[in-house]
């Protein structure tokens, strides 16, 4: 932790006015070691470091041939980086890889094997076969550990015709399937016909809500919804379609299904229902069936789960506890209902939403576009800005005790198109006017400026921008969509569409790190133009990214395969991280991102808040 946090810590606790952070429990993933040959002759290997391990903690790896011993291939334990570059093996015969950490002088356990087949093939990914369906397509993924073995499994949605809310058009139906990190197949649910297919429809979560070391999978359902027993939610011979495609009546459910067997665990009807949708400010859904969720650590100890409809008018928000088999309403927050202050927060919500604990209570408020809901239900601020199609939570600006928020704006009525605030209170720290920013991104891309640099495209908005709100560049990346750590150093890399880009913050231009369209790989959710999914699940630190082929046949996770003298602890146990790679597929993708500056002149990062990983 940096002297300035300390110091902000200490003031105040000491005053008072911020608890003790909370313990959260989190998952408790194995050591994530990944092997591939990269290049002729070489194997790259790269394994996680837990949040709970001590920083000093040290490895030793370890390669066996099928009819041998095994054999330690570095001379001293390993104190830096956590990968390792084997260019001895026999690559005509299977090799098998381990690595064991070394917290004294003992050795700890072998981790999970990673095998090299026989004359392997020379690429940067793993292949994953899909069983894809006739007429449909892989679309966005979620990761979460299904069977409680210490490695995420992949959950991805797969779908036929997807539609805007804005546009009418009979759909087909979307289907959500599970395959392990081994290619294997394990089970589909299909949503049905009365689940309209698109990017607002059909956000799903994956998260251990109840602590058993198993992800659950939360998704909204209807009539004719089957689960992976083959077992129907509700009415199976119901038809709620009319002639144009639209779905304006019939009951929506909120399902949580087991993530180890798809088995339906509970149903119970989605708050708030659909009632008339000229409530909601049309007479076509567009604005009734718009949906969001997020999981929250809202006591500040373990997840809830947080559902959600309607964001250009009126908002509402659900919080749900799955305990003991049990699914808990916990609170509704409805910008039409309630004390008179809810109405403040009509027409603020995002095409996306973030998560974490911006008030310092160690408890998680949701970050719901223009406003703040705080973990209680209750609305911590509105700040009348408006609805936008981006926004980031993080550390932009490491000199401010706190969080920020960057984000833009559709056509506002106010000089603040884009612009940074303070996440706590919803203050604008600075903005830039915009008639219609349509994507803005924060990151750390130029070393020569303290904290996140800051662009956005839209109306009147041009250059590069420091955490201050300094034009640093008269131009700014192409790119102004996700952001990956790829490469090894601190700064981060862009990603959009199949490519993966470096700032040259000196020639002002990108140059191409990685496209997977090379390997026959391509992007999802049309103009939103994302992977199916992107983080930190195998290896060290760095993101991995995972694209479907062409034929939609294959799923390849690419693998970071760059050398960094930098060691983390896995992303996935930083609170911020975690919940940011849970939500990323809903509406519009956004970058994954932590609760503390990662960047240029960085301090080390603060030890995450999470309870010991059962053994």
């Amino acid at each position: 932790m940096s002297f300035r946090w300390i110091c902000v810590w200490i003031l105040l606790t000491g005053a008072g006015l911020f608890a003790a952070p909370y313990q959260r429990q989190m998952e408790a993933p194995d050591r994530g070691l990944v092997a591939l040959v990269d290049k002729p002759g070489r194997v790259f290997l790269s394994w996680r470091i837990l949040g709970t391990e001590p920083e000093s903690i040290a490895f030793d790896v370890y390669r066996q041939t099928e009819d041998g011993e095994p054999v330690r291939l570095n001379e001293k334990p390993l104190t830096g980086g956590t990968w390792f570059s084997d260019e001895t093996a026999d690559l005509t015969r299977t090799n098998r890889y381990f690595v064991r950490a070394v917290p004294d002088e003992r050795q700890g356990p072998p981790c999970r094997v990673a095998e090299v087949k026989a004359n392997p093939p020379v690429r940067p990914y793993l292949s994953i076969p899909l069983q894809t369906l006739p007429q449909h397509r892989p679309s966005d993924a979620a990761v979460g550990d299904l069977d409680g073995d210490g490695r995420y499994e992949i959950v991805l949605k797969q779908e036929m015709r997807p539609r805007d809310n804005a546009h009418n058009g009979l759909t087909g139906q979307t289907k959500l399937e599970a395959y392990d990190l081994d290619g294997r197949f394990l089970w589909r649910i299909d949503l049905g016909k009365n689940i309209r297919e698109g990017a607002h429809y059909t956000p799903f979560l994956v998260y251990d809500l109840d602590g058993d070391g198993r992800a659950e999978v939360a998704v909204r359902t209807s009539d004719g919804t089957v689960d992976g027993t083959g077992k129907v939610i509700g009415d199976p011979n119901a038809d709620w379609r009319e002639e144009n495609g639209r779905i304006l009546r019939g009951p929506d459910y909120l399902t949580i299904f087991d993530g180890r067997t798809s088995a339906e665990q509970v149903t119970v009807p989605y708050i708030p229902p659909r009632g008339n949708v000229r409530d909601w400010g049309d007479a076509t859904g567009n604005r009734s069936d718009r949906f969001l969720a997020c999981v929250a650590y809202l006591d500040g100890e373990r997840p809830s789960l947080v559902m959600c409809r309607g964001y250009y008018t009126r908002t509402v928000l659900a919080a749900w506890n799955w305990r003991d088999g049990k699914l808990t309403n916990l609170w509704v927050f409805d910008s039409d209902a309630g004390p008179e202050s809810n109405r403040a927060y009509r027409g603020q919500g995002n095409h996306n939403l973030a998560v974490g604990d911006v008030d310092g209570d160690g408890k998680d408020e949701i970050l719901y576009g223009a406003c703040a809901i705080d973990h209680d239900g209750r609305g911590l601020y509105s700040t009348g800005l408006g609805h936008g199609d981006a926004m980031h939570l993080a550390e932009i600006d490491p000199d401010r005790p706190g969080l920020e928020i960057f984000a833009i704006h559709e056509n506002p009525r106010h000089p603040n198109g884009a612009n940074l605030r303070d996440a706590a209170t919803g203050k604008v720290l600075w903005g830039l006017d915009s008639k219609d920013a349509v994507r803005g991104v924060a990151m750390d891309i130029d070393p020569r400026h303290r904290g996140y640099e800051c662009w956005a495209f839209g109306s009147g908005l041009q250059g590069l921008y420091s955490c201050k709100g300094q034009k640093i560049a008269e131009r700014s990346p192409r790119s102004c969509n996700l952001g990956i750590w790829w490469d090894g150093d601190l700064l981060r890399e862009l990603l959009n569409g199949t490519r993966i880009t470096k700032w040259d913050f000196e020639n002002l231009t990108e140059t191409i790190l990685l496209d997977g369209w090379d390997s026959d790989c391509v992007r999802v959710n049309g103009s939103k133009s994302t992977p199916s999914f992107y983080g930190d699940i195998l290896g060290d630190w760095r993101e991995e990214v995972i694209w479907p082929t062409l034929d939609g046949k294959e799923l390849r996770i690419f693998v970071s395969t760059h050398p960094t003298e930098h060691r983390f602890y896995t992303l996935m146990h930083d609170p911020i991280y975690r919940l940011s790679a849970a939500w990323q597929n809903v509406g519009y993708n956004q970058p994954t991102q932590v609760s503390f500056t990662l960047g240029e002149g960085m301090s080390a990062p603060p030890r995450p808040p999470i309870k010991t990983p059962r053994p």
